[in-house]
């Protein structure tokens, strides 16, 4: 069932907003995708997505005047939900490209994985097994060993303190995190076909 909630799709040019909007419009969820923080501002639920670089993602919400919308949004509480580059932004920092600060809301830093026998290729391309937590309101009836798919080059590494998904591709990275107002995934799930939305109607439920 869809909610009333007002949801935005905030829109820094980073790619998947198409198909992550579709997605939640085909559970019957709307979603107003903007760029204009007086309109972002206005909504109770910030999507944060984005594929790509880390540094470029914060640059182009601070170029398009987002930066301090997704900061009151924290400040008030309201649900923010970060997928991809969006669930990295929210951590303090990331080495990618001689590093770069993040949007702090959660403590840690994103690094590069390391390429391994078990991890033969980097970026991380691909359909990976996520365990969610029995805590995990993201993860409710998601069954165990449930694989989501995944692009990307760095991670949370180990398991964070508010992780609720853990994954493994040569070494261990959080995957989900869910803490007061923050939601965030590093996988992809409008990409992730039926757990994918499974996962999002658990989102739109919390609403």
């Amino acid at each position: 069932m869809a909610n009333a909630a007002r949801v935005a799709l905030l829109d820094f040019g980073m790619g998947n907003i198409r198909s992550l909007q579709k997605a939640f419009e085909h559970l019957g969820q709307k979603v107003d995708v903007t760029a204009d923080p007086t309109e972002a501002q206005k909504a109770d639920v910030l999507l944060l997505p984005g594929d790509g670089a880390f540094a470029r993602a914060m640059e182009e919400i601070e170029r398009r005047r987002l930066l301090d919308v997704i900061r009151e949004a924290h400040a008030r509480k309201k649900i923010i939900f970060g997928i991809c580059i969006g669930f990295q932004l929210l951590f303090e920092s990331s080495t990618e490209f001689a590093g770069s600060h993040g949007l702090g809301f959660v403590e840690g830093k994103i690094t590069r994985l390391e390429k391994n026998t078990e991890a033969p290729a980097i970026p991380h391309i691909g359909w990976t097994t996520t365990e969610f937590s029995g805590t995990s309101r993201l993860g409710r009836g998601i069954p165990a060993h449930a694989m989501f798919y995944y692009v990307h080059s760095y991670a949370a590494r180990e398991t964070h303190p508010f992780a609720t998904a853990t994954t493994y591709y040569g070494q261990t990275f959080t995957s989900a995190i869910e803490h007061e107002n923050l939601f965030a995934v590093q996988f992809h799930p409008e990409k992730s076909h039926d757990h994918g939305l499974h996962l999002l109607q658990n989102f739109i439920d919390l609403l």
